[in-house]
């Protein structure tokens, strides 16, 4: 089952909300809305706390769409995405899932991490990422054809996702791909600074921290430090935790299990703020 969904507003609720903050980093603004223009399929790669979801959060209010997100994990089926028959009082009724809903309605879905999923999920969303444009329901026995505003978006990290949960080349070539990194600092700076209204110098403090980090690839983490968690710290920081403890907290104890590997980047941390 599915356990992460989450639906924007439509058009006119999205209309009357602050726009989504985003620093654009390269083309990938201009390049997706070529690609939405165009009804292709968008893949986003790239570690985790890019600003994946961010941008497409921004891209939907930009474009007045409505996006519904789904974040993929290794039990999410395409029956999840699809819809399935439930009980309701003595009748048995079909409920909607999250992509046959987007395919109806014309909304942007967003597939985050769609490697994480089963794959059947691939095989459900083939028929939506070619000339075809339409979803067919096992269950229903029907095929629907794509409203014309739907867009189908997902996202996945070549450098976590290796072996059985790596993209297809096959699947991958269905979809326009843009790369996410992380940011130059300057811009990595701005970030954290615009999300938090953390002071300046702290947030530069912060992507040196994040930088000198990411470069220390003989620790061997399966994750380094995402912008993310630099805004986290930020935030802790900006609400008065001492800025040693917020760095502690919300990078380096995030990062790995390992006692040695904690002390050591605590140590450097302490250096650095």
């Amino acid at each position: 089952m599915i356990n992460s969904v989450e639906q924007k507003p439509g058009t006119k609720a999205m209309m009357a909300q602050k726009a989504p903050y985003y620093r654009p980093v390269g083309k990938e603004i201009d390049v997706f809305e070529h690609a939405h223009s165009c009804r292709l399929p968008f893949l986003l790669k790239g570690p985790t706390g890019t600003g994946k979801s961010r941008f497409i959060e921004y891209m939907a209010h930009k474009l007045n769409q409505n996006l519904i997100t789904v974040s993929c994990h290794e039990e999410t089926s395409s029956t999840d995405l699809i819809g399935r028959y439930i009980i309701k009082g003595a009748e048995t009724i079909w409920m909607d899932g999250p992509l046959t809903l987007a395919v109806k309605t014309g909304a942007i879905l967003y597939l985050d991490e769609v490697a994480e999923a089963r794959p059947d999920v691939v095989v459900a969303i083939h028929s939506l990422t070619d000339h075809r444009r339409e979803l067919f329901i096992d269950k229903l026995g029907k095929t629907i054809k794509a409203h014309p505003d739907f867009m189908l978006v997902a996202s996945f990290n070549p450098g976590y996702q290796r072996g059985f949960k790596e993209l297809k080349p096959s699947t991958r070539q269905r979809f326009v791909a843009v790369s996410f990194n992380y940011p130059e600092p300057r811009v990595e700076a701005d970030i954290v600074q615009n999300e938090t209204n953390i002071l300046d110098a702290d947030a530069k403090r912060l992507v040196d921290i994040g930088n000198k980090i990411r470069n220390l690839t003989e620790l061997g983490l399966t994750e380094t430090v995402s912008t993310r968690l630099l805004v986290d710290a930020a935030k802790l920081i900006r609400s008065g935790l001492p800025k040693r403890s917020a760095v502690h907290v919300a990078v380096v104890e995030p990062l790995s299990d390992d006692e040695e590997v904690i002390s050591a980047l605590k140590d450097l941390c302490d250096l650095m703020i």
